[in-house]
């Protein structure tokens, strides 16, 4: 996989709070420009205090532009969280950070569709460079697959069986990306199926699968404004834009939109620490506004609306996604070079290799949650 290259210099620090930065390093296994390939290789002065006054986001600003390096960056992040360092910085400067999303509704109707300009229309050719041949950007499954394709394909079947979709049912996707489940579903299942996106270059892509003639339909639109029901109800990786403050409404768009005898499966990111702030680097780089939510947010925002039928979590698995990705990114990078830049490549490859390794740590978590309305009679049957 290709490195920017490298500076030649070291900047070899020596104070204080580099002293104090080496010992809590330490603790993770990683050196100041030691040998390995997940120590932290310094090129220029102001990385530790930035880390240290800033969190991720001055530690993430700091590497786009170029002042430190770790070969193994992935790694580095590994070992950063299983110590759980990563929890331990609490600068005072990211407290406003923490208010401004604890206290304003960052993912209003207006705001929404924020992120699918800044993020999701990147270019519909970028992301086929980098995901499965289906756009599939959610995590795959990789209990039986030998590769990226075969990952996502067995979660998209999985979700279709976890469903118990059959011919002639209607499903709503939220959040339905580039279709890749809509398609899916109607090609193996024979459901018909209508997907919410947020993002122009999305519902673009989604117009050609429409003149493949399958029965799939794309609708630009905010969740909150859906009100047709739906056999089954399915959203893969969209609530972590969602927000807290807009939990309870997007289950009650959901419930709303679901038949009394319906299932609604959600597929989401979610974090062990429901106290922790949105991370403020992740916020102002790529998806700006969103959250990933904590378990029991999840649950309180579903009280009263639906019974949890089955729990099943599978995070281990977007670490093998996310590399799959970072490969994919690295190999059709010479493409995009010119397009988006070294500052995007340095910033891609953070994003990519940081998520992987707090996956690795088991510091974000991958749950699909099946519920229904009333219970299901007799009890779900839990598919695997």
């Amino acid at each position: 996989m290709p490195m920017t290259a490298k500076r030649d210099t070291l900047f070899a620090p020596d104070s204080s709070t580099h002293r104090y930065a080496e010992s809590l390093l330490a603790e993770a296994g990683i050196r100041i420009n030691g040998d390995r390939p997940r120590d932290i290789q310094l090129h220029a002065p102001g990385v530790i205090e930035s880390a240290l006054s800033r969190a991720n986001l001055g530690l993430g600003e700091s590497y786009m532009r170029g002042d430190w390096e770790a070969e193994a960056l992935d790694e580095f992040f590994h070992c950063l969280m299983s110590a759980r360092l990563n929890r331990r910085v609490k600068p005072a400067q990211l407290v406003y950070h923490a208010l401004r999303a604890r206290l304003v509704n960052l993912q209003n109707i207006r705001r929404a569709w924020q992120v699918g300009r800044e993020h999701y229309d990147l270019g519909n050719e970028f992301y086929a460079a980098m995901l499965d041949s289906r756009m599939t950007y959610t995590c795959g499954y990789w209990k039986n697959a030998a590769n990226l394709d075969e990952a996502q394909a067995a979660k998209l079947d999985l979700v279709c069986r976890k469903l118990g979709l059959k011919p002639g049912m209607r499903v709503l996707d939220i959040g339905c990306g580039w279709g890749s489940f809509m398609a899916y579903a109607a090609e193996h299942y024979g459901v018909e199926c209508v997907g919410l996106t947020v993002s122009t270059e999305q519902a673009e892509f989604g117009k050609r699968l429409m003149k493949q003639g399958l029965p799939v339909e794309f609708r630009l639109k905010d969740y909150r404004e859906e009100h047709e029901t739906f056999d089954r109800v399915v959203s893969i990786g969209m609530f972590e834009h969602v927000g807290r403050k807009n939990y309870r409404e997007f289950m009650t768009v959901a419930h709303r939109c679901l038949k009394d005898d319906g299932l609604f499966l959600l597929h989401t990111i979610g974090k062990n620490v429901a106290s922790t702030p949105p991370d403020p680097w992740i916020d102002k780089y790529i998806f700006p506004n969103g959250e990933i939510p904590s378990f029991n947010r999840i649950a309180e925002a579903t009280n009263g609306l639906f019974v949890l039928e089955d729990v099943h979590n599978f995070g281990a698995d977007y670490d093998r996604t996310l590399m799959a990705w970072y490969e994919n990114f690295c190999a059709h990078w010479p493409a995009f070079r010119e397009q988006y830049g070294e500052t995007f490549y340095r910033m891609w490859r953070y994003y990519l290799l940081s998520c992987a390794g707090a996956f690795r740590a088991r510091e974000l978590q991958l749950w699909q949650l099946v519920l229904s309305k009333n219970g299901v009679a007799g009890g779900y049957a839990r598919v695997v």
